[in-house]
C-alpha cells in the first residue's frame, strides 16, 4: 500500500502559491513525513508487545493515526482506514507470535522441571534398591553363620528379616518396572491461593512428602497441606481422571502442567469415591497452621504500629 501510494488519504488537488505542483510536492513530503513517523510508532507498538499487552499497543498506534489526522487537517491528510487496519492486524500476529514463543518456553521449563523430578525418583529408587542388596547380602552371611553355630532362635530372626528385605525388594523393583506407579497427592495452601484451590498431581518419589515439601519451599509463603496421599498402581491413570473431572475449573487453561483447580478438597473426595478409588485416609480440612498463626501474629502487632510511628516522630 505504501508502494501503491494508498497508505494514507490526502487532498489531491492541494495548491502551494497558488502552483498544483508545488502543492503536490508538499502533499508528498508531508505523507512521507507523517508515514514515517507512523510506521516508527506501529514497529515500536509491535515490539511493546512483549510485555503482552495487546490492547495498550494497538490503542498506542490508533492514538498516533488520530494525531497524524489532526495534524494533516489543512491537506486532508489521514492514514488510510485499510493500511492502519492491517498494521492493527500485523500488531495481533506479532502479539501471538511472542505469546506462542512464551509457552514453548514455559512449556520448556516444565518439561525440564518433570524431567529433572523423574531422575529424582529413578535415583532414590536405585539408591534404594542398592541399599536393600547390600542388607540382604548381610543377612544371608549371618544367617550361614547362625547355622554354623546352630543358633535356631537367631536363624528364625534372621530368617523373618531376609523376608522382610526380600519383600521390600520386591516392591521397589515393582515401582522401578512400572513407571506408573506412584502416590496421588491433594494438597492446598490457603494462606497463598485461598480455601478453594487444590493442586492435584502425582509423584514416583521414594518419600512422596520430599515432593509435597519442594513444591512449599521457595515459590510460595507458607506449606502446603495434605488432604491425600496415597499409593496406586496405576498413579497415573487415576491423576489424569480427577484433571478431567476438573478441567472446568482449572485455573490455568494454557499450561496443562499447572494443576491447580478451582474446588475444595470434599469435592476431589466425592469423585474419588464415585470412581471407586480406594483410599485409607482423607483429610477435608486444612489446618494451614503457618498461615493461621501469622494472622495472629499480625493482628497482635497491628496496636502498637501507631506507637512506634509516633516514636519515630
Amino acid at each position: 500500500m505504501i508502494r501503491d501510494k494508498s497508505a494514507a488519504d490526502y487532498n489531491y488537488s492541494f495548491t502551494f502559491n497558488n502552483s498544483t505542483a508545488q502543492g503536490k510536492r508538499f502533499v508528498n513530503a508531508l505523507t512521507r513525513l507523517m508515514l514515517r513517523a507512523y510506521n516508527a510508532e506501529a514497529e515500536n507498538a509491535i515490539k511493546a508487545t512483549k510485555a503482552g499487552n495487546l490492547q495498550t499497543a494497538q490503542a498506542r498506534l490508533s492514538r498516533a493515526a488520530d494525531q497524524i489526522a489532526k495534524n494533516g487537517q489543512m491537506i486532508d491528510l489521514r492514514i488510510s482506514p485499510e493500511f492502519h487496519r492491517l498494521r492493527l492486524k500485523e500488531i495481533e500476529l506479532a502479539h501471538r507470535h511472542m505469546k506462542a514463543l512464551q509457552q514453548e518456553k514455559d512449556l520448556e521449563r516444565e518439561r525440564r522441571a518433570e524431567l529433572r523430578e523423574q531422575r529424582k525418583a529413578e535415583q532414590e529408587l536405585k539408591r534404594e534398591q542398592e541399599r536393600l542388596e547390600k542388607e540382604k547380602a548381610h543377612y544371608q552371611a549371618t544367617l550361614i553363620a547362625l547355622r554354623a553355630k546352630g543358633d535356631e532362635e537367631g536363624v528364625a530372626r534372621m530368617l523373618a528379616k531376609l523376608e522382610d528385605v526380600e519383600r521390600a525388594i520386591v516392591d521397589v523393583d515393582y515401582r522401578v518396572a512400572n513407571i506408573r506407579a506412584g502416590y496421588v497427592y491433594v494438597i492446598s495452601n490457603v494462606g497463598s491461593f485461598g480455601p478453594k484451590v487444590v493442586k492435584i498431581g502425582m509423584t514416583r518419589r521414594l518419600d512422596p512428602m520430599d515432593r509435597v515439601r519442594e513444591l512449599g519451599d521457595a515459590s510460595v509463603p507458607f506449606r502446603f497441606d495434605v488432604h491425600a496421599l496415597f499409593f496406586a498402581d496405576d498413579a497415573v491413570a487415576i491423576e489424569n481422571m480427577l484433571h478431567k473431572e476438573f478441567s472446568h475449573v482449572r485455573i490455568n487453561q494454557v499450561n496443562m502442567r499447572r494443576e491447580y483447580f478451582e474446588t475444595t478438597p470434599d469435592a476431589v473426595l466425592d469423585v474419588l469415591k464415585k470412581h471407586a478409588v480406594e483410599v485409607l485416609e482423607f483429610r477435608v480440612e486444612a489446618p494451614a497452621e503457618e498461615y493461621i498463626e501469622s494472622i495472629a501474629r499480625r493482628t497482635a502487632l497491628l496496636p502498637e504500629q501507631p506507637a512506634r510511628h509516633a516514636e519515630r516522630a
